[in-house]
């Protein structure tokens, strides 16, 4: 039996990343040398309404970029040939402090990736993690969130769906599914 059960409707997501972004504020004042970089493929999405919200509270834009870990992954080579996304970081990490931004935290290897993609363009003052949702319980790696939308329980059979609007559904919802 499955069971579905709705975490954000479109209300509460636009109150969450509005706390989400007066966090970053707090902590990094005027972005001048702080930047975000979205993972592919999903947390891109929630990149750019983190984006969007920054810009309408500061009113200027912040430096981002996207990020693929595919080719950093720990089972890039026992997997089938990967599918690569795009990666696009327009500019240097150095001494910069970077916020890495994801739609869901599960097993920490992700990040672990994204971080050793990070080196690649530079080594930053301070590497920090954004997600909407922190999936407790399930890590293989001492990952972390710095800024976090939701903590919750699952066990490793349970799945989170996030369908935003970016990404072609008629409205935002983020369930989870327990099998």
């Amino acid at each position: 039996m499955t069971n579905k059960s709705r975490l954000f409707n479109k209300e509460r997501l636009e109150i969450t990343i509005n706390r989400l972004c007066h966090q970053l504020i707090e902590n990094h004042n005027n972005f001048e040398n702080t930047v975000l970089i979205g993972l592919q493929p999903r947390g891109i999405y929630f990149l750019d309404r983190i984006k969007k919200n920054l810009k309408n509270i500061l009113n200027k834009e912040i430096e981002t970029g996207i990020l693929d870990t595919t080719f950093y992954r720990d089972d890039f080579r026992s997997n089938e040939i990967p599918k690569a996304r795009e990666t696009l970081i327009p500019f240097l990490v150095d001494d910069k402090n970077v916020i890495i931004i994801d739609d869901v935290l599960f097993t920490g290897r992700t990040v672990r990736s994204a971080m050793e993609g990070i080196m690649n363009f530079g080594r930053p003052n301070k590497i920090e993690l954004l997600v909407l949702i922190d999936r407790k319980y399930t890590r293989d790696i001492p990952v972390e969130p710095t800024y976090c939308g939701i903590k919750i329980n699952t066990i490793t059979s349970d799945r989170i769906e996030v369908n935003l609007a970016e990404q072609g559904f008629d409205k935002d919802n983020i369930w989870i599914i327990n099998k």
